[in-house]
């Protein structure tokens, strides 16, 4: 999980704080000394980590503790609010012109950090916003970029012009453009080719587009796993071809999360989204105070809600509540609550958002695929089973182990699950005004 080690090593130096009642020199130089090496070690720049050091120092020494705040807090408060300055203190959206006129959105960065997944990422976002966004294959050298943009294209229902790699990317770009104006296209992705390394000859091919052609913004993806490699390329691609911000890709990822404090400092531009995982909805707007909480420990209620918000079906929960008050929940009902959590990502990255989580679940070993096994018996029962459990005699219940592969201990373990979550529900129904309860204000945004 991104920055596990590095949340680690920082409250192992607010711990140390605790009990002291005011914060000496002596004090915040030796807890900054351990902050430093949890930077450096997370390959955070050095240039960055001195900076960052010194800003926090200066305000820390011989703070009085404010109210009921302990030095320890005193620490954190600090730290939390320079990370977001070292990050950013706003979030940035990417400029998109009005929507009757076409936005050319160049997307660059080196081979392996997964542009062409995050372009189709990104136009999936811009189009659930509205917009009619256009990708434009320019990668002609690596052997099936074109067919996997042309397949992300289609899973995100967001049409795709290719002319194959017999032409040269400019030359592609320009029909593109010409093909968006005369179809109604208003968002323009230029998937460029990328490199294993920086070399000239990239580089001047797309100085070469931006020559030709209006890119009104230049969006670098960069791998978090490089670590401070992907600073070095953030810093030499603005200096070449100017950039307007970047994506961070591969942030659930073992990383130590150094790019992610590094890059805004370096480069002076932007982070705009995070990668959080291979499914082409796992894109985050990067925020700079949730990331600054989730680096500290704090986690990140907000950044749950948004996820819980995008898995939230308003006819369906509205059904389900309808269902709860008469005591009709079944199997359906329950796999599709599953399906609703799944939709909001790994188990793990979910709890690492509830704050004091983290050293909770420490050491414990989450199954991320914990919810398959129900679903794969669920699949297995018939419509009737599903509508109506009480039918579910041992003979039945064998077979719908044969078909799930598993156990029949499994299946009795899934029934006695469903029956708790149905009694939950019953309780439920009457804070919802259900037989018997007086009407409350109990609202489930989403299923769980």
């Amino acid at each position: 999980m991104a920055f596990e080690s590095l949340s680690e090593k920082l409250q192992n130096v607010f711990k140390s704080l605790k009990g002291k009642g005011r914060l000496s020199e002596a004090d915040v130089k030796t807890a900054l000394k351990e902050v430093k090496m949890a930077l450096l070690e997370a390959d955070v720049n050095f240039k960055v980590v001195k900076n960052f050091i010194t800003s926090v120092g200066e305000r820390a020494v011989g703070q009085d503790v404010f109210n009921s705040l302990t030095p320890g807090q005193m620490v954190i408060k600090i730290v939390n609010e320079e990370m977001v300055k070292l990050m950013g203190e706003t979030t940035v959206e990417i400029n998109l012109l009005p929507s009757n006129e076409i936005t050319v959105i160049m997307m660059c960065g080196l081979q392996g950090a997964g542009k062409t997944t995050t372009v189709a990422k990104l136009a999936g976002k811009l189009k659930s916003k509205g917009r009619k966004p256009l990708l434009v294959a320019c990668d002609i050298y690596r052997p099936a970029a074109i067919e996997q943009l042309q397949i992300n294209g289609d899973k995100q229902g967001v049409s795709v012009f290719s002319m194959g790699d017999k032409h040269k990317p400019l030359n592609i770009a320009k029909a593109a453009m010409e093909h968006a104006a005369k179809n109604g296209y208003n968002v323009v992705f230029i998937d460029t080719a990328g490199r294993l390394h920086i070399d000239e000859d990239m580089m001047q091919e797309l100085q070469e587009i931006k020559a030709n052609i209006k890119v009104h913004q230049t969006i670098l993806v960069v791998d978090a796993m490089t670590g401070q490699d992907a600073v070095n390329v953030s810093e030499t691609f603005h200096e070449k071809i100017t950039i307007d911000g970047v994506i961070l890709t591969k942030l659930d990822g073992d990383t130590r999360g150094g790019a992610a404090l590094s890059i805004r400092a370096v480069t002076g531009r932007p982070i705009l989204y995070i990668g959080m995982g291979e499914k082409l909805t796992d894109l985050e707007q990067f925020y700079p105070d949730r990331m600054a909480s989730r680096i500290l420990g704090m986690g990140d209620i907000l950044t749950l809600i948004d996820k819980a918000q995008i898995g939230f079906d308003e006819d369906k929960a509205k059904e389900l509540e309808r269902k709860m008050k008469r005591a009709e929940f079944d199997f359906n009902d329950f796999l599709e609550q599953m399906q609703q959590v799944k939709k909001m990502g790994g188990i793990a990255d979910l709890l690492s958002m509830i704050p004091g989580a983290g050293n909770q679940l420490k050491g414990v070993d989450i199954d991320e695929n914990a919810i398959s096994g129900p679903e794969a018996m669920i699949y297995s029962m018939t419509k009737e089973e599903r509508t109506n459990p009480a039918i579910l005699n041992p003979s039945r219940k064998k077979r719908i182990a044969a078909g799930a592969g598993v156990d029949i201990s499994e299946v009795n373990k899934l029934v006695k699950q469903f029956e708790q979550s149905k009694k939950m529900m019953k309780q439920f129904s009457g804070m919802m005004g259900g037989k018997g309860g007086k009407k409350g204000k109990f609202k489930m945004p989403f299923g769980f």
